[in-house]
């Protein structure tokens, strides 16, 4: 990668992808969403990896937003805020569309940019001291309808319009209120948490886990842009697969399932 501040690491089946700027409470600048979608592919592309972690340097933030302090190099003319939004866009649709289940482990601060990322993974496990807000009515900032969209999808238009009129911060609490946050666990127990559900899905059948993605990613969009049969298709590879004969072998025999993901 062309910068130190995105950082990329395989333990086991876990993809760990860190934000690395904890000087700046790990604001993303434009080398790091072009890094975040280079690591994401990386991850798609490795059988090993069963499942990706999202999580911030340090113990202040997750992500604080975008890099203000770099605005006037990397958005300060229309051609560089248009390359800016591609840029945002692929690496978001990277991690949004990644057929691995995703998890934003958050502690600290979680705003603006942050959590655009967050709402693009699959499951928001959070410290209870994280705070969530986008700030983007205090920057006279607008906001794509698609990246809207995921937010939201996850806690309905009220909340969404409360977050985005208000530009407030919002506790963890108030996240796991309005279904921003899946879990909310104390701080000293965050790192424990999510190591037991990424060990969790790491051992259950990838297969199945792929097509249940794929199933609900399809049942979220508009009915008629749907591709049921393309979630058909996976199903039916569930049942193909040497992992549907291992899980019921497995089942029988009173012992843990051995999936390979084929």
């Amino acid at each position: 990668m062309a910068t130190d501040k995105m950082i990329a690491r395989k333990d086991g089946a876990v993809g760990r992808m860190i934000f690395n700027n904890p000087e700046r409470r790990n604001a993303v600048s434009l080398e790091m969403w072009e890094a975040m979608e280079e690591i994401i592919t990386d991850f798609v592309a490795d059988d090993a990896v069963r499942v990706i972690v999202l999580e911030g340097a340090g113990d202040r933030a997750f992500v604080a937003g975008a890099d203000i302090s770099r605005f006037e190099q990397e958005r300060s003319d229309p051609a560089a805020i248009e390359r800016y939004g591609e840029t945002v866009s692929r690496a978001s649709d990277a991690l949004y569309n990644a057929p691995k289940p995703t998890i934003a482990k958050i502690r600290g601060f979680c705003v603006g940019g942050g959590v655009g990322i967050a709402t693009c993974a699959d499951l928001r496990i959070c410290s209870d001291d994280s705070q969530f807000a986008v700030p983007a009515a205090r920057l006279g900032l607008g906001y794509p309808a698609l990246n809207l969209r995921k937010l939201t999808d996850l806690v309905g238009p009220a909340f969404a319009k409360e977050i985005f009129y208000t530009a407030r911060r919002f506790s963890a609490a108030e996240a796991l209120e309005m279904g921003l946050a899946n879990r909310v666990v104390p701080v000293a127990e965050l790192d424990s948490y999510v190591d037991d559900y990424t060990d969790r899905i790491g051992a259950n059948a990838p297969l199945t886990i792929k097509a249940a993605k794929a199933a609900v990613g399809e049942l979220m969009k508009d009915e008629s842009v749907r591709d049921i049969k393309m979630c058909d298709k996976l199903v039916q590879e569930c049942f193909e697969s040497e992992d549907y004969t291992e899980g019921r072998k497995a089942f029988m025999e009173k012992r843990p399932p051995e999936f390979k993901g084929r």
